[in-house]
């Protein structure tokens, strides 16, 4: 820390905050992979594993290396050539088929901290909400998935409106022309992590119509991540939940 026009100002010092032989020390490789056994300290959680173009004995790998040190292990987008190996590895691995998620929690008698809704505004969402919810539980937060409560039939939220207004943080996932973030958002005072998917009809443009729907919201509390990105939608949603419970 120091001073600059009399206000304190961060320093970062690269080569002692990032390039110590002990930041080193903390990456692991394993067949072609550097594993980042230092994430979990720096950032709340650890290394995620993407599992497109990996061969299953490398996410195996990989899961090893988390848990020799102690973290949880979590897989997005997986192969049923991943999902053979992981589980015949790990017998207690959960795996979620509509999420394409693996996950191996260390604890888990540890009470959940915060709570986030996920909710979809139509049935064709759900593998996204899915994959949300998964990362979510790997998270240790407490999760609801509410689905099917679209813009087409406003009644259906409105009866979900108090169990939304329960939660730390809403990741809400929706296609079409992604008008329901927006609508939520207006009934709680929480951040909603708007998903976009690529459900839709010729015009949604694989997601496209709904990512910009959700960029323009008037709603202030609505933020937006990428198409089909439930990972991601659902990272954000429980860092703010965990957060806003301690």
């Amino acid at each position: 820390m120091r001073e600059q026009d009399g206000r304190p100002e961060l320093v970062f010092d690269r080569a002692s905050d990032c390039e110590t032989p002990a930041a080193l020390e903390q990456m692991a490789s394993v067949d072609g992979a550097l594993v980042d056994l230092g994430r979990q300290a720096r950032c709340g959680f650890p290394e995620v594993v993407y599992g497109p173009g990996k061969p299953p004995e490398v996410v195996v790998a990989v899961f090893e290396e988390l848990l020799k040190s102690g973290q949880p292990c979590l897989a997005t987008r997986v192969s049923p050539e991943q999902v053979d190996a992981v589980c015949r590895r790990f017998p207690d691995c959960v795996h979620h088929a509509s999420a394409r998620t693996l996950r191996i929690p260390v604890d888990s008698a540890t009470s959940p901290l915060g709570r986030v809704v996920v909710v979809t505004a139509g049935s064709s969402d759900r593998p996204v909400a899915d994959e949300a919810a998964e990362t979510l539980r790997w998270m240790n937060c407490d999760v609801e998935i509410i689905t099917d409560i679209g813009v087409a039939g406003p009644q259906r939220l409105l009866a979900a409106v108090p169990r939304l207004r329960q939660a730390d943080a809403l990741v809400v996932v929706a296609g079409m022309e992604g008008a329901l973030p927006s609508v939520v958002a207006g009934h709680v005072a929480v951040p909603v992590f708007a998903v976009p998917t690529s459900v839709g009809y010729g015009a949604n443009f694989g997601g496209l119509s709904a990512l910009l729907s959700m960029l323009n919201s008037c709603a202030a509390n609505v933020a937006v991540v990428n198409i089909d990105a439930g990972f991601k939608g659902a990272w954000l949603a429980g860092m703010v939940a965990q957060a806003s419970a301690r």
